[in-house]
């Protein structure tokens, strides 16, 4: 942050205390107005602090992780602190993926720990929570949406999901689709089912390229003896042998063509697009 930020930062500050002081001597609609202001001047007063949000995220992240370890009701503490942190995050700043995939997550898994109904409100906000995370990126968090809407029994929705992270490569690999405990409402279902067989693509042949079979080399041997490179090149001219009334070779060296057919790249070194789940939460 520059020296000039600090200190419009420092004065949307100071003019929010002093609005809020004002507020307090005030009534009605002038009141609310101040307190709104008031507002307004905290968050560009915290606006965009890099630090303060990325220690949040990280915070919330460790609280996460923690909470996923306990099965009592210390679980439901850390679920929620880490949710808050989350969102303290996003407030001040309000494009921080993270924040937002997570925050959906802990709320999900929270659900999950208290067996909560479909329409409970720990759904409704993680759904809120993850679809901000594809505003900021879209096709981020929709695998999470996929596996929320399996939870809630909500066949059509988590198809569409399904399909926008195939669209968008968020989709983790087959076999963690399939294992997927989120996923076990929908498992034996004939889309599902359809929907998993469309992933598997099998990888075209690489084709091999052409060269000659390897032989095992000679051993060099040494000798005192000086060599006659002419006479040796003009006994391995002679020994030629002719095939069509033609020489095979007039020198012992045979220089072979290059091939014109196209070498194709490997496909295991290229950059293959990031296909991994934000379902347990991920470093940013």
């Amino acid at each position: 942050m520059s020296l000039f930020d600090g200190i419009k930062k420092k004065a949307a500050l100071k003019t929010a205390i002093n609005q809020v002081a004002a507020a307090r001597e005030a009534e009605g609609d002038k009141a609310d107005a101040l307190f709104k202001s008031a507002y307004q001047g905290f968050e560009a007063a915290i606006y965009k602090e890099l630090m303060i949000a990325e220690a949040l995220y990280n915070w919330g992240f460790a609280l996460l992780h923690q909470a996923k370890t306990k099965t009592d009701d210390s679980a439901v503490a850390l679920y929620q602190d880490a949710f808050t942190k989350f969102s303290f995050c996003l407030t001040i700043d309000p494009d921080y993926l993270g924040a937002a995939i997570d925050g959906g997550v802990a709320l999900m898994d929270l659900a999950r720990l208290k067996q909560a109904s479909a329409e409970d409100s720990l759904y409704v906000s993680a759904k809120r929570s993850f679809e901000k995370a594809n505003k900021i990126q879209k096709g981020t968090a929709s695998y999470n949406l996929a596996c929320l809407h399996s939870l809630c029994h909500d066949e059509t929705a988590c198809l569409e999901a399904l399909k926008n992270a195939k669209e968008h490569g968020s989709l983790p690999n087959i076999d963690d689709i399939i294992a997927d405990p989120d996923l076990l409402n929908v498992a034996n279902k004939a889309w599902f089912i359809e929907f998993v067989e469309s992933l598997k693509v099998i990888e075209p042949q690489i084709a091999l390229t052409k060269t000659k079979p390897v032989t095992e080399e000679q051993p060099v041997v040494e000798s005192d003896e000086p060599v006659d490179l002419v006479n040796e090149v003009e006994e391995t001219t002679n020994q030629a042998e002719v095939v069509d009334g033609t020489t095979e070779n007039e020198t012992a060296t045979s220089i072979e063509e290059p091939s014109e057919e196209p070498v194709e790249a490997d496909p295991k070194t290229q950059n293959d697009p990031v296909t991994d789940s934000f379902k347990a939460g991920q470093m940013y």
